[in-house]
């Protein structure tokens, strides 16, 4: 397609929501009684009873952007707000721009987190992998993600100060292996200091958890705060580490038959002014070596993957099949993006953004309790249909019939 075709495409306005576009909603029914303690929130200094959108209905409005193709901005929710039906389904008042963009400035996002919990503990594990068994605790994954405002954006909030017109704020994500949903996302614009991954990761770790994490991470303080908590890790090391091999383990026949090259007990770093409080165990695994063909920061793989790890007395193998999971979070991070279209951001203040993201989970454990599978693009494509009014159902009920015969085959 030429830069002329596909200009024309970009610029082209968006075909006006009809009311019939918008139809077989039931599942936000159940929505409503959920979010309803929300109701009052940000109504504390409105003594005159001004405020018209409740925090509730901005929270109806933004799953339904994330389950509905149709709607795909912020204009087009206030323009979704207009039809009598969806008035009536998700309890919302026909709003304007202004007091959606205005409505976020006083909503606390924190709230949705005692909802997020609520659903989380109605999670059972879906597609649970019986070699994690023998994991001493939840198996957490931990990374984060980038997402930019958009130039235009960015310009008319921020002063375009940006070297390339563009805002980035960083996603923290705890993710679950089990249930397959995330636990806990923070916002923070990107940068060092307070915002640093790991500062964040240091300040968010919970006990009885196993997190799994790359090397972005590796970090002493970190490591200690993870153990005093009662938690453990599994965590990928630079390849130019510094350690000193203090017990050299034998390996097992399940270990070499995973490529694990070496089973040690080591002195990790070559300073002592941030030292361990504990043992650390390295284990180290062959791999592809392969040179970054990208210009991000850090060492290309030189064919050798070296996790550290507390975890003492668990088998090298399971460490190994551990941290292969830490692609899992990658995979939710291109849902995340790609499916629901957390792409496109609906706000440009750090509340809005997280009350967005925050409703992000809320829709990933919606399709896990309403499916029992991981949420994937063929299940969320078939929920939208349903959603549009293109399928029944009994369409809908036939396809998870159909997933559920897959598995069990």
């Amino acid at each position: 397609m030429g830069e002329s075709a596909t200009k024309k495409r970009e610029n082209k306005k968006p075909a006006k929501i009809r009311e019939k576009d918008l139809t077989s909603l039931k599942y936000f029914d159940q929505l409503a009684p959920l979010l309803e303690r929300l109701h009052e929130v940000g109504c504390e200094r409105d003594r005159a009873g001004n405020r018209k959108l409740h925090y509730d209905q901005y929270c109806m409005l933004i799953l339904l952007y994330l389950f509905n193709p149709i709607v795909q901005s912020l204009r087009g929710l206030q323009q979704a707000s207009e039809l009598p039906k969806i008035q009536k389904l998700l309890g919302c008042p026909r709003t304007s721009l202004g007091s959606l963009s205005e409505s976020v400035t006083v909503f606390d996002p924190e709230r949705l987190k005692e909802i997020i919990a609520e659903l989380g503990a109605k999670l059972t594990p879906v597609g649970y992998d019986k070699r994690l068994k023998d994991a001493p605790a939840v198996v957490t994954l931990v990374d984060g993600t980038v997402l930019s405002v958009l130039p235009h954006l960015a310009k008319a909030s921020f002063g375009g100060n940006n070297t390339d017109g563009k805002v980035r704020w960083h996603l923290h994500t705890h993710f679950e292996v089990d249930r397959y949903v995330p636990t806990r996302i923070d916002v923070t614009p990107s940068g060092g200091g307070e915002n640093d991954e790991r500062a964040v990761c240091e300040r968010t770790v919970e006990k009885d958890r196993l997190y799994v994490m790359d090397r972005g991470y590796a970090k002493f303080a970190l490591f200690n705060r993870i153990v005093s908590l009662g938690s453990s890790y599994v965590c990928r090391v630079r390849d130019n580490s510094v350690y000193e091999i203090l017990e050299q383990r034998p390996l097992s026949d399940a270990a070499t038959a995973e490529r694990i090259l070496s089973d040690s007990i080591v002195s990790l770093g070559a300073s002592t002014s941030h030292a361990l409080d504990h043992k650390i165990r390295l284990i180290t695994i062959e791999a592809k070596p392969h040179n970054k063909c990208t210009k991000a920061p850090g060492p290309d793989c030189d064919g050798t993957i070296r996790i550290a790890t507390n975890l003492l007395d668990v088998p090298a193998e399971l460490i190994a099949l551990l941290y292969h999971y830490r692609w899992t979070i990658e995979i939710f991070f291109r849902f995340f993006k790609q499916v629901l279209g957390c792409r496109h951001l609906l706000s440009t203040s750090q509340n809005g953004i997280e009350i967005q993201v925050y409703c992000a989970i809320i829709a990933c454990m919606l399709i896990s309790l309403w499916t029992g599978r991981k949420p994937t693009l063929r299940t969320h494509e078939m929920i939208c249909w349903y959603f549009l009014g293109m399928a029944e159902l009994e369409d809908l009920m036939a396809h998870l019939a159909k997933l559920k015969k897959h598995d069990s085959e």
